[in-house]
This record gives structure tokens, C-alpha cells and sequence, in this order.
């Protein structure tokens, strides 16, 4: 084992002692975790990033996500996008599409020697939302119920739903960066076959390995749920026995659905056998959702998963203000994190339901966390060196920038609002 993985196991094996005590004082978890990834990589950057560069890292961060996928699609109560379906469907359907879009227009405009393909999988990068950085914004009284629940289960479902859009763009980028920096003189018929034809392969398999994704994930997903709804009536297994099933099952649908006879998207797999698992799990009672007996060992390793994943941003936020930080990431961000979201998202939710007051405050608490630094790692490494520090310094600029937006401006700005309006 290499001794700055040993390090960092150590260093979050201490922050599991004193986590507690640092949240009760203010200090977010994920604000902690960066600072301690910093500065337990600061002795050797460079030994950090060849591990972070290597095909054991890009492994370990897919099962996270797909654990990650697989527990946000459990907890979500109610049908399939939860008590608020038709909200949720706009906000998924409608506006994450626009806000790719968006991102991606603003992005070749502020930094136009990207180019669109690279541009595109930075887009699926810094859009999807996660309320880790700021879990108080979803705890707190400044927020309507219904907001509240909105805003849960649609940042449940957009990382689940860009997944393999950002799969699919990657696998494009990669493919131009290699026959784009191949030296016209290489570029013999035995040179580019093999590149070509992954491609080919991939681009014609897009589809269906979406589908048989989709496939597998529905099958064991709802073959398990109905197999522990069975067990559990009967009395012939336990709460614990359902926390080893709800463990092993994401596990499981991604390593089938990575299998070579199906070279499906394990990350979709994983995300919609949570769905089928939670319908036939709860069937007739949607709306009360899983126990959280059941729940309790896949979430607390959805935790230990992502204080790696945080650990890791800050070992990666170091790497990149030592190699140089562009000022054009950092407006890139701030738009992320604002009107890029928040236009698509009040448009979408438009002659709805959802009151004006909702709809603004909805698009404008759209935190970044797991999602976006696991495609941000996945993306640094598969793409050439430059091209995947420009990713990364772009992740770490919104994620950052989210920690700081979001976990600490916006609760403030909406105690205030509170305080004002009661007076």
C-alpha cells in the first residue's frame, strides 16, 4: 500500500474522532475534510497526484459513486420522483438540460481555448447538485417544507440523470485528444485503429448499454427489494440482515453491469436499482419510505465514502493552486453557482405549483459536493495532463466556491431574512 494512501487513511481515521465536536463549533465536514486533505498531501503533492492519476484511484472513486447513486435514489419518499413528481420532472428534465447548455455557452465564452468537447464534460461536472457541503440549509426554518423536500430529492436525482451523459462526453473527449495530439507522421492506418474503433464502439453502444444499464439495475433492483419485503414479512430476516442486502446490492449491479458481455454504465445500473429496490421494498407504503434500520449501514458507508471523496478534493485543490490558477475558473464558478442555475430553474418552475419566493430560493441553493468532485477526479484521469488539470482547477473553483456560497454566506443571508421578516 502507498504510504500517502496509509497517511490518508490515518488522517481520516482522526477526524472520525473529533468530527462531532468540530460540526458543534461550526466547522462543516466537508470544509474540515479539504483543509485535512491539504494538508496531510502538502510533504509529497507530487506522489498525491501520481495516485491520484492511477487506475486503482479511478476505480475506488466509480464504486464510491455508484454506492452514492444507489443511496440517493433509496431515501427519496413517495413514487418514483417522490411526493413532488411533476416538480421534480421539471427541475430534472427541463432545467438541468438548460443549465448544461448554459454552462456550456458561458464556458467556451470565458474560456474559448477549451474547446467544445472538453467544455461539454466540464458542464456535466460542475452542474449536478448535493447538499453535503451545506446540510444546515436543509435543516434550518428559513426554508418552506415543500422546498425543502424539493430540493432533497432533486439533488438525489440530477447527479443520477447526467451520469451517463457525462460518461458518454468523456469517452468522446478522450477519443479527440488522442487522435488531435498524435503527430501527423504517427498517424499511420495501425496508429489509429485501435483508438477509432474503441470509439466506434462506445458511440454505437451508447444506447443500448444505457438501456441494458437501465435493465439490470430494474431487475436486481426490484428482484431483491421484493426478495427482502418477502423475507421481512415473514419473519425470516432481520433489519441487520436487510442492512448487509442494501451494502452488497450496489456492489453487485455495478459489477454485473461492468461485466464485458454487457460493457454497461454501472453508475446508471446502480442509480436506478435504488429506485426498483425502494418501490418493491415499501410497495404500499411509498410515502413512509424505507425504515431506517434498513437504511442505517448503506448510509453510514455513503458518509465514510464521501469524507474520502472530500479528503481527496482537498489533496486535488492543492495540486492545483500549485500548478497555477487561471482567475477565468473562478468566474466560471460563480456562474455555476448562480444564474447559470438559478435562470433554468425559475423558467422551469414557472405556472407551477411552487410559489415565486420558492422558485428563487430553489435556484439559487444548488450546493456541489460529491457528484461533482468524483467526475471531476474521473475526468483528471482520463484526459491528457492539461486538459485534465483544466477540468480539475474548475471543479475544485465550484466546489470550493460552493463550500464557501452555500455553507457559510447563504445560511447567514437566510437567518437575517428570517430575523428581518419576523420583526
Amino acid at each position: 500500500m502507498s504510504l500517502v494512501v496509509l497517511i490518508s487513511l490515518a488522517a481520516i481515521l482522526l477526524w472520525s474522532l473529533v468530527s462531532h465536536r468540530f460540526e458543534r463549533w461550526g466547522v462543516a465536514g466537508p470544509a474540515g475534510l479539504l483543509i485535512l486533505g491539504a494538508a496531510t498531501v502538502a510533504w509529497d503533492i507530487s506522489a498525491f497526484g501520481q495516485v491520484l492519476d492511477s487506475h486503482l484511484a479511478e476505480k475506488v472513486v466509480e464504486i464510491i459513486l455508484a454506492i452514492l447513486l444507489f443511496v440517493d435514489a433509496t431515501e427519496v419518499k413517495g413514487g418514483v420522483f417522490g411526493k413532488e413528481g411533476r416538480v421534480i420532472a421539471r427541475l430534472v428534465l427541463i432545467a438541468l438540460p438548460l443549465s448544461l447548455m448554459l454552462a456550456l455557452v458561458a464556458g467556451l465564452l470565458i474560456i474559448p481555448d477549451a474547446g467544445i468537447l472538453i467544455m461539454v464534460v466540464i458542464a456535466c461536472v460542475i452542474m449536478p447538485t448535493d447538499f453535503s457541503p451545506a446540510t444546515q440549509l436543509l435543516r434550518g426554518r428559513s426554508l418552506s417544507p415543500r422546498a425543502r423536500q424539493i430540493l432533497n430529492v432533486e439533488s438525489g436525482y440530477n447527479d443520477g440523470v447526467i451520469s451517463p451523459v457525462f460518461g458518454m462526453s468523456l469517452a468522446v473527449a478522450v477519443f479527440w485528444s488522442t487522435i488531435s495530439r498524435t503527430p501527423e507522421s504517427e498517424l499511420t492506418e495501425d496508429a489509429i485503429e485501435k483508438p477509432v474503433l474503441e470509439f466506434l464502439t462506445a458511440f454505437v453502444n451508447a444506447v443500448p448499454s444505457t438501456v441494458i444499464a437501465i435493465l439490470i439495475g430494474m431487475v436486481l433492483g426490484c428482484g431483491v427489494g421484493f426478495a427482502v419485503r418477502f423475507a421481512r414479512q415473514r419473519e425470516l430476516a432481520s433489519a441487520v440482515g436487510a442492512r448487509y442486502v442494501m451494502m452488497l446490492l450496489p456492489l453487485i449491479v455495478y459489477g454485473v453491469a461492468s461485466l464485458p458481455i454487457f460493457n454497461a454504465n454501472g453508475f446508471v445500473a446502480a442509480f436506478v436499482a435504488g429506485i426498483g429496490y425502494r418501490l418493491t421494498r415499501v410497495r404500499s407504503d411509498e410515502e413512509a419510505g424505507i425504515d431506517h434500520d434498513e437504511l442505517l449501514l448503506v448510509e453510514e458507508a455513503g458518509v465514510l465514502a464521501a469524507n474520502f471523496v472530500w479528503f481527496m478534493l482537498g489533496g486535488a485543490a492543492l495540486i492545483v493552486f500549485t500548478s497555477g490558477f487561471d482567475w477565468r475558473f473562478l468566474v466560471l464558478a460563480v456562474l455555476a453557482l448562480t444564474l447559470i442555475r438559478m435562470a433554468p430553474v425559475y423558467l422551469s418552475l414557472m405556472k407551477s405549483s411552487v410559489a415565486r419566493k420558492d422558485r428563487v430560493l430553489i435556484g439559487a441553493l444548488g450546493p456541489r459536493g460529491t457528484a461533482t468532485i468524483v467526475f471531476g477526479l474521473l475526468a483528471y484521469n482520463a484526459l491528457p495532463e492539461d486538459e485534465g488539470m483544466l477540468v480539475l482547477s474548475v471543479m475544485v473553483a465550484t466546489v470550493v466556491g460552493s463550500i464557501v456560497l452555500h455553507g457559510v454566506a447563504a445560511p447567514l443571508l437566510l437567518r437575517r431574512r428570517s430575523a428581518a421578516l419576523q420583526e
